[in-house]
């Protein structure tokens, strides 16, 4: 709600600017790319309040209607897909499954833990999804003598520094290469370069803490509430019953799949550019086919999924209202005279710099609004027009956002995962705060050198 009043507010505030600055227009090449220096003011003219007020609805009629609606029905389709995957026990298995075989292995069951996590959010997008796991691998640490801190941070903080360092994140690196009209495998090496470094920095952060509670137990910010709940424990079954094996069989098939047709749409450039589609189709089909198998009623897989889809209808909602601020700005030919403005200020400031008032840009809106695609279709219609004028790429600014968006989602009180996931643990914020403060200032730093070098070469 206060997501949509905030949208609500900005919309209106760029209805009224139309009454305040002068329309223009900058002349464009045959990619409709701006051409600095080309901008002709004109004069002052209020757009009408009844098109602020319906552009929510005439958004799905308008020159964009065709990407919001197919990344609508994309977000619409994976959220039904992961909510099957949710409800017939398949996230649950396929992590039960690992951690049974895994249980024995010591210190590196750490590391191959935060691997699958960070996986399952850099390729697939799944953060709240994986944050539902979390008692359960609570429990699996403390059934290794580890202590709740390490669930959390195998759990909650590595699903969402995948999704961070998104590889092919439908939900921030799909949607955003869509609007900027690059294959989503544009620039793939360095956001892989990043995922593996985010990864060994977490792997690290947690096997210096275990090291250090395994010498001294009571280290251990959660260690008497650990205590009390090792005496109830359940350790995990060395054996499973026969459905729970079908179920990881078939869904582990599931994602075998999705990750052979992301490599091949990394890989194949005829068929990168229709990587929304093909994976929303392969989702759809594919998560209804292991569902009834599993299930093997499909109007309760048809249920579930429906479940799933209407709970993203207020993403949905979020998306057009963010669309409409563009749609109003274009409406009252005042777009250009804002970036125009904006230009003006960069001229002469760098690459880096613009890169960096960008970055700060998506974290003050991380604050308020904590939908990536919402954002994303706020965002980059204005700033992607002015960086490509600049000579900075959209691989670049896709980066740049990804990694603005997503690592403050474990750190910023603002953000409702964050604090499901300590209520779940039942960890204090600042007890949380202080135990990953330095390692979030670590990672700004890390981001903020890789995106220098991405600005060194050139990509």
């Amino acid at each position: 709600m206060t997501v949509a009043v905030l949208l609500l507010v900005v919309l209106f505030f760029c209805g009224s600017l139309s009454y305040f600055i002068p329309q223009g227009a900058f002349e464009r090449d045959a990619d409709t790319n701006i051409i600095p220096g080309t901008y002709q003011a004109g004069t002052v003219e209020g757009i009408a309040l009844w098109r602020v007020i319906t552009a929510p609805i005439r958004v799905f009629a308008s020159e964009d209607a065709l990407t919001i609606i197919m990344i609508s029905i994309f977000l619409l389709v994976m959220s039904g897909v992961f909510n099957l995957l949710d409800k017939t026990g398949g996230i649950k298995t396929f992590i039960e499954f690992i951690m049974r075989r895994l249980r024995d292995s010591g210190g590196p069951v750490v590391c191959i833990m935060i691997l699958l996590f960070m996986l399952f959010g850099s390729l697939f997008g799944m953060f709240e999804e994986l944050v539902t796991l979390l008692p359960l691998i609570i429990v699996f640490m403390l059934s290794m003598k580890l202590d709740t801190m390490a669930g959390l941070g195998a759990c909650l903080m590595a699903a969402c520094f995948g999704f961070s360092t998104a590889i092919t994140n439908p939900f921030s690196v799909g949607t955003a290469a869509q609007l900027a009209g690059v294959p989503v495998s544009s620039g793939v090496w360095l956001r892989v370069v990043f995922f593996v470094i985010v990864y060994l920095i977490l792997c690290c952060f947690l096997i210096s803490y275990l090291r250090k509670i395994q010498q001294n137990p009571q280290a251990s910010p959660t260690y008497e509430m650990d205590q009390k709940k090792r005496e109830s424990l359940i350790l995990c079954r060395d054996d499973a019953p026969r459905d729970q094996q079908k179920i990881f069989r078939v869904y582990a098939t599931f994602f075998a799949i999705q990750g052979v047709l992301l490599v091949a749409i990394a890989s194949i450039r005829a068929i990168s550019g229709l990587a929304i589609p093909i994976l929303a189709a392969s989702f759809l089909v594919f998560g209804l086919i292991a569902g009834q198998i599993v299930c093997k009623d499909f109007r309760k897989v048809f249920a579930f999924f429906l479940q799933g889809a209407v709970a993203m209808l207020p993403a949905v909602a979020m998306i057009a209202l963010a669309s409409s601020v563009k749609l109003v700005m274009v409406e009252s030919n005042i777009i250009d005279t804002v970036m125009n403005a904006v230009l003006q200020l960069l001229v002469g400031k760098g690459k880096f710099v613009t890169i960096l008032l960008i970055y700060a840009l998506i974290l003050f809106l991380q604050l308020f609004i904590g939908s990536a695609s919402a954002k994303i279709f706020l965002v980059m219609p204005i700033v992607l027009p002015i960086t490509n004028a600049l000579g900075i790429s959209p691989t670049l600014v896709i980066l740049t956002y990804c990694m603005a968006d997503g690592f403050t989602d474990v750190i910023l009180p603002t953000n409702p995962v964050l604090l499901i996931g300590l209520s779940m643990a039942n960890v204090s914020y600042w007890k949380w705060l202080k135990w990953t403060w330095k390692l979030q200032m670590l990672l700004f730093a890390v981001s903020v050198a890789v995106l220098y070098f991405g600005v060194l070469v050139g990509y």
